[in-house]
């Protein structure tokens, strides 16, 4: 059954839909799913399915982590060239992550790319302690951080997406968020389109194979077990801008199908006028 809610926090209004809509891009079929499509130029909801429903983020944690990074760069407690500490601890997290020892540092730029591209765990618990003093109060000032920004359904116990039985979320938060990195930190928003980046002599390349697909440009992916895969896709195809968040996908591929199969049914029915229109009323 689809649901489809005004997105308050941001003023969008809700579309109605028809039967026809209803049945041309088909759910996945898996008790994880849950997706809502947006039109970020005028946000109204042109999909939802679950959208409210509780999920387990995975990495799209991450999106929040780089929201409070971005935050820290603008506000001046941080610039891209500040030395990140790697304690023991967040070298210790595991896989996917760059491998820095403990006592080790990494810039906060490369720590951005890092988080994008490799989604790399032990980097972001070393931004939580870094920002946060601890990783656990870092995760409490993330919550808190989406509530203002009316994601209301979302609790952070990491910066990584880790699994945490208690860190959980819906696909409308997860469409606010990356509404929110676009509009409000513009400057920053190209890191998302990061395919692949240098690092200690080699190249650091990413597994967003929607990065090849026309007109996205960004956000991010995610996968533990219990969320299955997990994205949040921004699409600027002819000044037309969708917003796409798809979780528990089978699959990788397949959940990449199904994006693509969203952006082709309701990227021609999104409005055509600028970002900054949108933005202005948030």
């Amino acid at each position: 059954m689809l649901v489809l809610v005004t997105l308050s926090a941001f003023g969008l209004a809700a579309c109605s839909t028809t039967p026809t809509e209803v049945l041309t891009v088909a759910p996945i079929p898996s008790e994880k799913y849950a997706a809502i499509v947006v039109d970020a130029n005028s946000g109204r909801t042109l999909y939802a399915s679950a959208a409210d429903q509780l999920r387990y983020p995975a990495s799209l944690t991450k999106m929040m982590t780089l929201y409070m990074m971005f935050e820290a760069i603008d506000s001046g407690r941080m610039s891209k060239s500040t030395q990140i500490p790697v304690s023991a601890y967040a070298a210790s997290r595991p896989p996917t992550k760059m491998g820095i020892k403990p006592g080790g540092t990494i810039d906060a730029d490369t720590a951005i790319r890092a988080l994008v591209t490799r989604s790399a765990n032990d980097v972001a618990a070393a931004v939580g302690e870094y920002l946060g003093g601890t990783e656990a109060q870092f995760a409490a000032n993330m919550t808190a951080r989406a509530r203002q920004l009316g994601m209301t359904r979302t609790t952070f116990r990491n910066a990584s997406g880790l699994p945490d039985a208690d860190q959980q979320t819906c696909a409308r938060d997860m469409a606010l968020l990356g509404m929110a990195l676009r509009q409000r930190f513009p400057h920053h928003y190209a890191y998302f389109s990061t395919r692949e980046f240098a690092y200690a002599g080699k190249m650091v390349r990413g597994h967003n194979k929607l990065l090849e697909t026309g007109g996205v440009d960004g956000i991010k992916t995610g996968y533990i077990r219990a969320s299955g895969f997990n994205v949040v896709t921004s699409v600027n195809r002819d000044g037309k801008r969708l917003v796409v968040a798809v979780m528990g996908g089978e699959s990788a591929d397949s959940r990449n199908a199904h994006v693509q199969g969203l952006i082709a049914r309701y990227l021609p029915s999104a409005t055509s006028r600028g970002g900054a229109a949108a933005a202005s009323h948030l």
